[in-house]
């Protein structure tokens, strides 16, 4: 009997310590549209996000204003400081740095020869950026889509993250513009990239996944008559519902702090997805989610970054 009283407190004990390895919770901290007005601003907060038990830091997008020089000193200064994170820090990138770089105040340039200029700058191995970085997926390990080594993915204690090439100023389909004939491969390659994040994180059997994309695509302009998210937005909704499980959508480009159920009125059964907007622009602070994968319903808990 003593024996078997005995197996059966190691069997409890063995039992408790899996089930604490499980409920281990987390913590990464997503904020964008900095620096804006000035290099201070991503300093500052770069000193106020270093400290925190986070496991790494994700940058929508947006490393400039809309009316400054979309010159090389300027990406390599941002690249500086974004090697300056203690932490992984994944970036994808927004309208600012590319997009909108035919303006006469931010050059002008070519915005393609913008994008490619972030490519080679912010995206030329499978590493994140900061100080200890970490080996990441990318989607030009795809035949079809070599060219779109931004969109990143990775895997953090039972859920799966990745970063999708969404920018703001209509997602780039703007077509006055030379520069929107990339839009129809970009927009096919996001679009790809999101689905093969649900099924990866389905044979993994993970609990959620985490997207993070630079563009609000829930922001209605009525000035324009075709949404460059239309498509993308549909095919999301029909993979979330089908996934079924927590979604969190971080975005940024419209600066002020939002979390809410972008479906919850217009498509009930994709209230599984949550979405929050980092701040940004004039304000410029972090957003810190805790994450706890044995909370079924609602694993991450948001809040602003305490001064």
């Amino acid at each position: 009997m003593k024996i078997i009283a005995r197996m059966a407190c190691v069997a409890l004990a063995l039992l408790g310590a899996k089930s604490q390895a499980l409920a281990e919770t987390f913590r990464f901290v997503a904020i964008g549209d900095v620096p804006y007005t000035s290099p201070v601003q991503l300093d500052r907060l770069i000193e106020r996000i270093n400290p925190l038990d986070s496991r790494f830091t994700i940058h929508v997008g947006d490393i400039k204003s809309g009316s400054t020089l979309c010159n090389d000193e300027t990406f390599e200064s941002v690249k500086r400081q974004f090697m300056s994170f203690e932490k992984p820090l994944i970036y994808t990138p927004g309208d600012n740095e590319w997009t909108d770089c035919h303006r006469a105040n931010n050059g002008p340039y070519d915005p393609l020869e913008r994008l490619q200029k972030l490519r080679q700058l912010f995206f030329a191995t499978e590493l994140s950026l900061g100080r200890h970085p970490v080996e990441l997926d990318s989607q030009s390990q795809s035949e079809t889509f070599r060219q779109f080594s931004e969109n990143r993915r990775w895997y953090t204690k039972e859920v799966s993250f990745a970063t999708l090439h969404l920018v703001g100023s209509n997602n780039n389909l703007q077509p006055d513009l030379p520069s929107s004939i990339e839009f129809g491969h970009r927009n096919e390659a996001t679009i790809a990239w999101m689905r093969s994040t649900f099924a990866e994180a389905r044979k993994r059997g993970h609990r959620a996944v985490v997207f993070a994309m630079q563009a609000d695509t829930f922001y209605h302009d009525p000035r324009i008559r075709e949404s460059g998210f239309a498509l993308w937005l549909e095919a999301f909704r029909q993979e979330a519902v089908a996934w079924g499980k927590p979604v969190l959508l971080i975005q940024g480009d419209t600066h002020q702090f939002v979390t809410d159920r972008p479906f919850a009125k217009t498509h009930p059964a994709a209230s599984n997805v949550l979405r929050m907007v980092v701040p940004g622009e004039h304000v410029a602070d972090a957003v810190v989610i805790d994450v706890d994968t044995m909370n079924v319903a609602e694993p991450f808990s948001i809040q602003r970054l305490h001064r």
